[in-house]
C-alpha cells in the first residue's frame, strides 16, 4: 500500500512515515502543497494523508484537485484546527476524514486501515480461493490452515489481493511494496513471488497467482 503525506513540518512528516514504513505501507512525503498536489495528481496512492496549512496551496485546495482527478481515493486531513465549522468545510472539500494534531499514531494507522476497509470493492477479510488475509490481525490463512509470512511477503501478498483480478506490472508492486521509485532491478519481486508461493504451498503459474510473462503477476480466484 503506498500513501503520500503532505505536511510542512519535517519532524511530523517523518514520524508519521518512519510509523507507516514499520507498518509495511511505502510513503512519499511533499512538504508544500504545490508538490503535494504535483505528486498527488501524478502518481498512484492507496490514501493521502493532508496537512490543512501548507505553503503554496493549502490543504483543501490540494483536496479539491484530487477529487477531480481521483474521486475513490481516501483523503485524510492532519491539522490543528477543530472547531465545527472546520471539520465540515474539510468535509464539504472533499475530506474522508479529520484527525486533530497532536495526534497519536495507532488512532491515525487506524483511521487509515478504516479508509481502505470502507472501499466498495472490497472487503475486510481479503480473499482468493481458498486463501484469506485479514490486514487488520496480519493474519493469513489457506484452507484454514495459519500461514506464517514474513512483513514484505505478507505486504507483497495484500497488494495482489487488494487488486485481485488486475495485473500488477512489476514497476507498481516495487513501488507500492517496495518503495522504489526509480528503474530499479525488479528481480527482487521473483524472489519473494518464490518464497510467498512455497509458503501458501501454491505450485507453478496453475494457481491464484498467475505470472503475467513481461508484465508483472495477477491474483484470480480460479487459476
Amino acid at each position: 500500500m503506498r500513501i503520500l503525506v503532505v505536511e510542512d513540518e519535517a519532524s511530523i512528516a517523518n514520524f508519521v512515515a518512519e510509523g507507516l514504513r514499520e507498518e509495511n505501507f511505502a510513503v512519499d512525503i511533499a512538504h508544500d502543497g504545490i508538490a503535494g498536489r504535483t505528486m498527488a495528481l501524478s502518481n498512484d496512492y492507496d490514501v493521502i494523508l493532508l496537512d490543512w496549512l501548507l505553503p503554496g496551496l493549502s490543504g483543501i485546495e490540494v483536496c479539491r484537485a484530487v477529487r477531480e482527478e481521483s474521486p475513490a481515493v481516501p483523503v485524510i486531513f492532519l491539522t490543528a484546527k477543530d472547531t465545527v465549522e472546520d471539520v465540515v468545510f474539510a468535509l464539504d472539500g472533499g475530506a474522508n476524514d479529520y484527525i486533530r494534531k497532536p495526534f497519536r499514531f495507532d488512532e491515525l494507522l487506524a483511521r487509515i486501515r478504516v479508509q481502505l476497509r470502507a472501499r466498495p470493492d472490497e472487503e475486510t477479510i481479503l480473499r482468493a480461493g481458498d486463501v484469506e488475509l485479514n490486514p487488520a490481525t496480519h493474519a493469513v490463512k489457506r484452507a484454514g490452515r495459519d500461514v506464517s509470512l514474513t512483513p514484505k511477503e505478507f505486504a507483497l501478498l495484500e497488494f495482489l489481493l487488494r487488486n485481485k483480478g488486475k495485473v500488477c506490472t512489476r514497476t507498481r508492486i516495487i513501488e507500492h511494496v517496495w518503495d522504489i521509485h526509480f528503474d530499479a532491478d525488479t528481480s527482487v519481486i521473483d524472489v519473494y513471488m518464490n518464497y510467498l508461493r512455497k509458503k501458501l504451498g501454491l505450485k507453478g503459474d496453475a494457481t491464484i497467482i498467475q505470472t503475467v510473462r513481461g508484465v508483472g503477476y495477477v491474483v484470480r480466484d480460479e487459476p
